[in-house]
């Protein structure tokens, strides 16, 4: 009874650090930014950039920064996925799309450096920019016959983005920025806060209808009730399994940044599902990167697998474009992941 009531006393704490520490300063502002993003951008303007338009020199980069903007998890990709494949796109900047999706999600990134620290976020960021880019490019150059990316000009049309949008998302991002800060003092934080604010409403009001009004609110109300509550409850879960996790085990396997640590990571990272932003605490508590039990090359290889890949997530992938190129695919993640993993452990240390 004593080893119940301490494991569920570990999972509140941890749930209860986790919300004084980061909702209102950090996920609110991210749902925000998140809707906006989903509500007036739409996905169209990142997926007719793989279409029989694209030039080629688009599709790459395009394929790398799109999980900004898609924000979605390692499950709900494969149905874009297997869309833009049929399409005619080229296994190279598909495969990137199929990385990038779940790995540079906007607000993972934000909770990373919020979280972890601001070094392995920023470095997480960076490097699933690089690694979608990589792998496009060696799926595309070991698969040449699949590769079928073609030239031309796609339509500004439909692509473009108006300069409200970009006005009113980077006020946002500024919002997010301001209440993360520790440079300023609690009275500056709420008069710049304040005033983003006001910003912010005053250009929802005067420059969109009333049906973009909607839907950018129903779009961050329906990823913060999809995502807050699991988001939570995972955070739970990850505080009463930490409990009796021997650290003992997790800093033997993980507590370096070699080699077999970081491989270690990047496999656990391929097989465990992560539903979205919850890699962040599974890292932080579960395998105990916060206090020091998991090395910097180890959390980042996970941080980098995790989100891309899961078991039912490789099995999807396998039926979508054959095992051979979906066993080249996995294989190139959890390989560069680990190289990745090892550099950063390198420099950081």
């Amino acid at each position: 009874m004593h080893i119940i009531y301490a494991a569920l006393s570990a999972g509140l704490e941890s749930l209860l650090e986790y919300l004084s520490a980061h909702v209102l300063t950090c996920l609110i502002p991210a749902f925000f930014i998140a809707g906006a993003i989903s509500a007036l951008l739409k996905k169209d303007i990142i997926l007719k950039y793989f279409g029989a338009d694209a030039p080629r020199w688009l599709c790459y980069p395009v394929a790398a920064i799109s999980g900004t903007v898609l924000a979605v998890c390692s499950c709900t990709i494969l149905p874009m996925f297997a869309g833009i494949e049929r399409k005619g796109a080229g296994i190279g900047p598909a495969t990137a799309f199929l990385f990038s999706g779940p790995a540079i999600n906007l607000m993972a990134i934000v909770l990373t450096a919020r979280v972890l620290g601001l070094d392995i976020g920023v470095a997480r960021a960076l490097a699933a920019v690089a690694m979608a880019v990589l792998i496009g490019l060696i799926m595309s150059f070991l698969f040449p016959a699949d590769e079928r990316c073609p030239s031309g000009n796609p339509s500004s049309k439909d692509g473009s983005v108006s300069r409200t949008t970009l006005f009113f998302i980077g006020v946002l991002i500024a919002i997010l920025l301001v209440a993360t800060s520790s440079a300023v003092s609690a009275e500056q934080k709420t008069a710049i806060l304040s005033a983003l604010i006001l910003v912010a409403a005053y250009t929802m009001w005067r420059y969109y209808t009333p049906l973009e009004r909607r839907a950018f609110l129903g779009e961050t109300w329906w990823l913060a009730k999809r995502i807050f509550p699991l988001l939570l409850a995972g955070t739970f879960v990850v505080g009463v399994i930490g409990y009796f996790l021997p650290m003992d085990m997790i800093r033997m396997l993980m507590g370096s940044n070699s080699f077999i640590s970081c491989l270690t990571a990047s496999i656990i990272g391929a097989v465990l599902y992560m539903p979205t932003l919850l890699e962040v605490p599974i890292v932080g508590t579960l395998f105990g990167y916060s206090s020091g039990v998991t090395a910097p090359g180890p959390a980042l290889a996970l941080l980098l697998a995790g989100p891309s890949l899961s078991l039912p997530n490789m099995i999807v992938i396998a039926r979508v474009i054959g095992p051979r190129r979906a066993g080249t695919y996995i294989t190139l993640v959890v390989m560069i992941s680990t190289l990745i993993g090892m550099l950063y452990g390198a420099l950081v240390s």
